[in-house]
Order: structure tokens, then sequence, then C-alpha cells
């Protein structure tokens, strides 16, 4: 059992570091494989009732087997499948106590089980596969010289396989496979009638066997579709404003230098949407009589029509007037000092 696990295990750490898959297996498949097969030592007694059981220990040979599989394969990467195979191995020897004793005879296996199996991501050709199963061994074993007369006995027991698996892909229907099984059988009770009412009894030990197998697997495979990354569409320019407010010191009408960077927002935004008129109106507060007033405004319409002149901004395309102290932003009574009342508006037209 410490082979079987050390594989599987193995086999996952190799293919955590595997890419994405490039193409999976999908659908209904079909597998035909054939190898050797290796079987450790097992324990065997035979007695006839009532005398006691003779224990000891049995030899096989390497022998040979095949295979052959029909499967599911999901999109995930899972699949089941249910397996048929024919295992064969020669008797070789027969050990009890310090005595060795050559054997004829072949113990033969039909295994029927049904397997789960998961391929594991891999970008390329090559895919690594872990699974287990489970399903039922007949077994028979023919032998002239484990008893006399003639064994020649049949049982079934429960069996369980760990799978470990490497395929590469050759065509888009067609794999060459390469799979290690190890079989794990509880144990057989053979039994052979003999001169009634005697009955002679074979009953092994846990039978542990390793298989070897080459084979090819026939299914469609399918491409992954790469993932499409679609951009977002290249977002809208910020709108461009059109109005624009600079404002005065008391009773000047000189640009500051917060002024003069508006008026550069203006002009470029003045060059960005095109031809535009602008049109500038000049403000002030309620200090001073109207006539005052009325020049302190139109002064600062000029200053500002002069600054975006100056801007690059052609003098035609501007328009500067004054209103005085009509057109009031904080509504305040006659001879107040109003800050945001001391300005000029900047329109984009």
């Amino acid at each position: 059992m410490r082979y079987g696990a050390a594989l599987l295990g193995a086999a996952a750490l190799v293919a955590l570091a595997a890419p994405a898959n490039a193409a999976r297996l999908k659908g209904w498949y079909g597998v035909f494989e054939g190898g050797g097969t290796y079987a450790h030592d097992f324990g065997i007694d035979q007695y006839i009732p009532p005398g006691l059981p003779a224990g000891s220990n049995l030899t096989l040979e390497r022998g040979w087997a095949g295979l052959a599989s029909l499967g599911y394969a999901y999109d995930n990467g899972w699949r089941m499948e249910v397996e048929g195979g024919y295992r064969v191995n020669s008797l070789e020897a027969m050990t009890t106590g310090a005595i060795v004793t050559p054997q004829t005879g072949d113990l033969s296996q039909y295994t029927a089980m049904i397997n789960f199996m998961y391929d594991l991501p891999s970008s390329g050709p090559f895919t690594l596969s872990v699974g287990a199963g489970v399903g039922a061994d007949y077994g028979r074993i023919d032998s002239n010289t484990l008893t006399n007369p003639m064994l020649a006995a049949d049982n079934v027991s429960i069996a369980f396989q760990g799978i470990v698996g490497m395929s590469y892909r050759v065509s888009s229907w067609l794999d060459l496979v390469l799979n290690y099984r190890y079989l794990y059988v509880p144990g057989f009770e053979f039994e052979q009638s003999l001169v009634a009412p005697n009955v002679a009894h074979l009953d092994t030990d846990i039978l542990q066997q390793h298989l070897v197998t080459l084979g090819l697997r026939f299914g469609s495979h399918q491409e992954e579709e790469p993932a499409v990354i679609t951009s977002a569409p290249p977002a809208a320019p910020p709108p461009v404003a059109r109005q624009y407010v600079i404002y005065f010191g008391f009773n000047k009408c000189n640009i500051s230098a917060d002024a003069d960077t508006v008026l550069s927002e203006a002009a470029g935004a003045a060059r960005t949407i095109g031809s535009v008129t602008v049109k500038i109106v000049g403000h002030t507060d309620t200090v001073g009589s109207q006539r005052a007033n009325q020049r302190l405004s139109e002064c600062r319409a000029t200053a500002a029509k002069t600054n975006l002149v100056g801007k690059g901004i052609p003098a035609g395309s501007i328009s500067a007037t004054g209103v005085g102290e009509g057109q009031l932003s904080i509504q305040t009574g006659d001879n107040t000092k109003e800050p945001q009342n001391r300005r000029a508006t900047i329109d984009l037209e």
C-alpha cells in the first residue's frame, strides 16, 4: 500500500506547478492497455476440514495484463470510467518454514472496476492523472502441485486500486497513455470438492499487485477558449468650462496673480472649443457713485480683455462691457464693501 500512496503523492506534487490546461479530454472515450504485473508474496492456508490450516507463503512470477475502459470526461477535469481487466501470474514457489517447494500453475484474475480520475492542469500535450477505483476481482487458481489432486478453483473478492497516469496527446482524438496501478485484494477463499464429503480449502492473505501498462485512448479534446480581454471604451474628456469669474481689489482694476491664472484657464478653454465669442462683463460693489462704479467696471472688463489678447485670443472675438453696481452677486445696501461683487465674468459662447 505504501508504494501506491507514494506514487500518488509524487504525481500530485509535480502537477501543482503546472500551468493552466490548454486542451482537455471531454466527453466519452475508450482506452485499451497492456503491460506487466508484479505481485508481492502472500500467505496461504491449506486444509481439509476438520484438519488444521497449514500456513505457507506463495510467490508468483511476473506476469502480464490487458485492460479496456470506457469513460466520460467532464469539463472540470474529472473523469469516471468502467474498467475491465485480465491479469495472469504463474506460480513460482511455496515456502513453508524453511522449506521452499517449486510450484507450477497460474493465478488468473478478472477485474471489473469503477474508477474516478482527475486530470491535473497542463499547458502542453502531457497530462498527469491521479485516481482510485473500487470493484470486484474474480480469481482462479490452477495448479497440480499445490494440492493432490490438481487444484482448480475460483472465488470473487472486493478489490481496490490507486492509479497514477500520464498521457501524451497525439492528435485531437488520440492519446498515448502510460499508467501505474496498485491493486489491493483482501484475499481469496478457494475451494475444491474432493471425494465427498471432503473439500480442499486454500485461503489467501492480502494480495498486493503492481501493474504498469501502455495503451491508446480514443476520445476528443476540446481546446479551451482563450480569455477575451475587452478594454473599456476611452473615458470621455471632461467637459470644458464655459464661464469664469475673476475678482479685483477694492477700487482697483488691475489683474492679480489669481485672476491671471483663471484667465489662462479661460484662454485654454477657448482654444480647445475652437471658434468662440468671449463675452466679458465688469462689476463693482456699491461703494462710490454709480458713475464712478460704471467707469471702474468698464476698466475691469477692459483689463480682462487685454489679458486674454495677450494670451493669444483674437481681440475681435472678445466683447468687454461694464455694468457698474447694477448686477450684484451678493445683494447689499448702498455704500457697502463686498469682495464678491468686485468681479468680472468671462463667458465663452
